[in-house]
């Protein structure tokens, strides 16, 4: 089944009662108090942003272990915090020790099979969406050798940000920088978040990366796992440019545009199906590499 992603972008109280959560809202013409409630095994992921959320405790833990992922957002009303369960598997015990004794060739021929569908998910919208010469990014993908010694993820990056948006002489991709960036820091991290359930839900550790190893990013491995996923908010945020919205100012339409990401169809294993299914069939498949079941990730592609 889809999980729902829930926003709240206004004042509300969140309770539980009877397996629903309870969301208590006042109501901007009649100021009277309305209350609406929905199944939270239906829910797989909630946003808080607005600073007068309050939340009950037992509704945060009913969340949790419906395995929902929980994002809250800071001043500026962009993603800050994500809050995961601690046991999502009934065999993470097992899973914790194959992800923990992995060896180091292993993961780098991870890290080479992510970033190979990372730079091929990249060509396929750069080509699609800008038309511009995509032949040196799949070959760039196929030369990428175990751990991606030669960094051709660095030099692939630096040839699709060049060209992806060509209305925009001179964008950097930077988490502080100029517009469209507020656009893709919103998706990833929605994105971020559905990869991090995923792999909580299979039985993995979200801190421990094959690639990724920041001593203070509690979620390196699902910035790892995310890679070949960042191309379909790249391609989003791109369609939201070009429909002439507004995109100087992050509000309610192009979030509402970006939390339907987990929803988004993509093509994994020659099947469509919803990201965060994808999202599972991703991790599932780690979980198998780590374990010996399996050599190689399954991840989903983009058409040109």
């Amino acid at each position: 089944m889809i999980k729902r992603t829930l926003f709240f972008g206004n004042p509300a109280y969140l309770s539980t009662k009877n397996s629903q959560l309870v969301v208590k809202q006042t109501d901007k013409v009649t100021q009277e108090e309305v209350t609406k409630t929905v199944p939270i095994e239906d829910i797989g992921v909630v946003v808080l942003e607005d600073r007068q959320i309050t939340i009950t405790n037992v509704a945060l833990d009913a969340l949790l272990q419906n395995n929902c992922a929980v994002i809250t957002c800071d001043e500026k009303h962009m993603p800050s915090g994500l809050l995961l369960p601690i046991e999502g598997n009934t065999i993470q015990s097992e899973r914790f020790n194959n992800q923990i004794n992995a060896s180091l060739p292993l993961k780098k021929q991870l890290w080479q099979q992510t970033v190979q569908a990372k730079i091929r998910n990249q060509a396929s919208v750069l080509k699609r969406l800008s038309g511009i010469e995509v032949g040196c990014m799949f070959a760039w993908a196929n030369d990428v050798k175990s751990g991606d010694s030669d960094n051709l993820e660095g030099r692939a990056a630096a040839y699709y940000w060049k060209n992806i948006f060509p209305n925009l002489p001179g964008f950097t991709r930077d988490r502080e920088g100029e517009m469209p960036n507020n656009l893709l820091n919103y998706g990833y991290a929605v994105v971020r978040a559905v990869v991090a359930r995923a792999l909580v839900a299979s039985g993995l550790l979200p801190t421990l990366g094959i690639h990724h190893h920041n001593r203070y990013n509690a979620f390196c491995l699902a910035d790892d796992i995310m890679e070949p996923y960042r191309p379909y908010v790249d391609e989003l945020v791109i369609n939201i440019m070009r429909s002439g919205a507004d995109y100087g100012e992050l509000g309610t339409d192009l979030k509402r545009q970006l939390l339907g990401l987990p929803v988004t169809e993509v093509v994994i294993g020659g099947q469509r199906s919803p990201m965060m299914i994808a999202a599972s069939q991703t991790t599932s498949s780690l979980c198998k590499c780590f374990s010996g079941e399996a050599r190689k990730i399954t991840y989903p592609t983009m058409d040109i």
